[in-house]
């Protein structure tokens, strides 16, 4: 009997021992997915930082990737603050994000100097090896790939000639702390050329700066040029109250401007953007792609789109925009992002 009770309680213990085991083999044999976690770090709110982050979650939650189900998405902005871009970045890295989505150049440059494992993604940075971020921009070498929102500046160069046809000059707007900024101010230089125009540099250090460099040009420049500069975007309600009294056109790097008091653009989508930039993560968290390996990514010309600012138009006395132009503008449903279209412009 004693025998007995030995045994039994030892094929008890032996049972016990395999219950715990399956135990901890239970979460990865159940067929329930990692919930990933994605920590987004945006430099600052405007309209196209805004819409990058919105793509960049629609599409995830298109892909099954739904936040608060499936993924945790801890979204920071950083109130184009550079050393609130570190602290949030440091954060998520103590955090052990899963990736992190950074957005405009001074976010990836804050996550980057905090992590050399957890992979990165950017969105909105012009040149990511330009900025220093990468090894090149066809073969990273590193935690960092992303999509770039290079803008086509000769073909917007060229569209101010267009809309402008007797300027003889233009002020180039931008903020000398953005690198994106310094590369675009260089490829403008070069359009510039092509057209016989003179290009005079405005830089501020801050959006303080912005109104007055704005009044020193009235009188001096034929137009002005906007790039997709985070610092001058966020405040272009400032850079269009005196431009347009002043009936000078602006042509933006991107539709937000527009869509913020600027006259015309031809410019990518950032929402699609965002959208590319959400089917990487997929590549690298679900499919285990290398992000090292992983070429920047650029929005195609075939999906490049003109907005107009029909209402800036009218005010500053424009009657120069080809129909051509316009109807572009039409066929690519401009009217949902900006004041509506008028006849006649």
């Amino acid at each position: 009997m004693k025998k007995f009770m030995v045994l039994l309680l030892a094929l008890v213990m032996v049972l016990g021992l395999a219950a715990c085991g399956g135990d901890d083999k239970g979460a990865e044999s159940s067929g329930e997915k990692e919930v990933f976690k994605i920590g987004v770090i945006q430099l600052v709110k405007h309209d196209a930082l805004d819409r990058a982050y919105e793509g960049f979650v629609d599409e995830l939650a298109e892909m099954g990737y739904v936040d608060g189900e499936n993924i945790e998405i801890e979204y920071q902005n950083a109130s184009n603050d550079q050393s609130n871009c570190l602290t949030i970045a440091e954060s998520m890295v103590n955090d052990e994000k899963d990736l992190i989505f950074a957005i405009a150049t001074p976010a990836a440059q804050a996550a980057a100097s905090k992590t050399e494992d957890i992979p990165i993604l950017v969105s909105a940075v012009t040149d990511p090896a330009g900025s220093g971020l990468i090894e090149s921009n066809d073969a990273p070498g590193r935690n960092l790939s992303g999509t770039s929102d290079l803008t086509p500046v000769a073909q917007q160069i060229k569209l101010l000639k267009e809309v402008v046809p007797d300027a003889k000059n233009f002020a180039v707007l931008y903020c000398s702390n953005e690198s994106n900024s310094e590369i675009q101010v260089r490829l403008a230089k070069e359009a510039a050329e092509e057209y016989g125009l003179e290009v005079v540099e405005a830089s501020v250090s801050s959006s303080n700066e912005i109104q007055q460099m704005v009044s020193s040009l009235v009188g001096k420049v034929d137009a002005i040029y906007v790039p997709t500069d985070n610092t001058i975007v966020a405040g272009m309600e400032t850079v269009s109250m005196v431009a347009t009294e002043a009936k000078i056109p602006v042509i933006c790097g991107e539709a937000g401007s527009v869509k913020g008091g600027g006259l015309i653009s031809i410019s990518l989508d950032y929402y699609d953007l965002g959208a590319r930039t959400a089917r990487q993560a997929i590549r690298i968290l679900e499919d285990g792609e290398d992000i090292s390996k992983m070429p920047i990514e650029y929005i195609g010309d075939d999906e490049l789109k003109y907005y107009i600012n029909g209402a800036v138009a009218e005010a500053i006395g424009i009657t120069t925009i080809p129909e051509e132009i316009m109807e572009a503008a039409r066929l690519a449903g401009a009217e949902k992002f900006i004041l509506a279209l008028k006849d006649g412009f």
